[in-house]
């Protein structure tokens, strides 16, 4: 079923507002489903992994059906954000199960000895992620330190964008993405807009930790009590100078790992 009436111009009006305080603050969006075009993109980008596999269409079957995507520009027409979402149907079949199947297309490349003996355990929710099924990932937000996008609050805007489309769109039961464990214990999945995260671990052969991914999720309900919340402003300039200077690991960008191609 899609939005109704009200719903709709709700979206709408929230989208309109959060792209203007984004233009305003010097990103201009493109939102698409032609993963050709979004695979150019990525492919002229330097000192940033390739595109992961769920989303190239040269290993994956993915388009207006099943995806679409978010890119940002600056005034420069320079590639200052990526991020992506794809459509799962895990009709009768756990996320559990759907990673123990797929596991080969989650796993970062050469991290464990045998992919064929790595497992990703422990998350609770793993069990109760079922039926149609949404997952972000290709978040990348370019750093530029103080006064910068990621200071001035944007990372929440520019997901928020992605929620507000896919859930006009789709309206999944469930929402998740893999994050690093670095990123997780900054609250990257309070930036990203998700309210449940739980750590996951990567486990090889002989039981070894081989890498530590959480997982973070939301259900449909969580996704109705998120957007319902008027959507957070651009912190500008002036305010993020008072703010001491960062650290050097917070110039990492900003991502949601994105593993999979089905």
């Amino acid at each position: 079923m899609g939005m109704t009436p009200s719903k709709l111009f709700a979206s709408v009006s929230s989208l309109s507002g959060i792209l203007a305080d984004l233009e305003a603050s010097g990103i201009f969006l493109e939102i698409g489903d032609d993963f050709a075009k979004y695979r150019a993109y990525r492919s002229q980008q330097t000192g940033r992994s390739a595109i992961y596999p769920m989303f190239d269409v040269a290993s994956s079957y993915i388009d207006q059906a099943n995806g679409f995507w978010v890119c940002g520009f600056d005034a420069n027409r320079e590639l200052v954000h990526t991020q992506a979402v794809r459509l799962l149907d895990l009709s009768g079949i756990s996320l559990a199960r759907h990673l123990e199947i797929h596991r080969h297309k989650y796993i970062t490349p050469d991290t464990t000895p045998d992919p064929d003996l790595t497992f990703y355990s422990g998350p609770e929710a793993l069990q109760k992620i079922t039926g149609k099924v949404c997952y972000q990932g290709e978040f990348w937000l370019r750093a530029s330190g103080l006064g910068g996008p990621r200071s001035q609050g944007a990372t929440s805007l520019l997901s928020r964008v992605l929620f507000e489309i896919m859930v006009g769109t789709w309206n999944p039961s469930f929402v998740f993405a893999l994050v690093p464990k670095q990123l997780a214990a900054k609250g990257a999945h309070l930036r990203y807009g998700y309210c449940h995260c739980e750590p996951g671990r990567w486990l090889g052969p002989d039981q070894q930790v081989t890498d530590e991914d959480h997982l973070i999720w939301m259900g449909a309900s969580d996704m109705a009590k998120m957007l319902a919340q008027p959507p957070e402003k651009i912190l500008r300039a002036a305010k993020v100078s008072a703010v001491q200077s960062t650290t050097r690991s917070d110039e990492t960008p900003d991502h949601l790992t994105a593993r999979v191609t089905v």
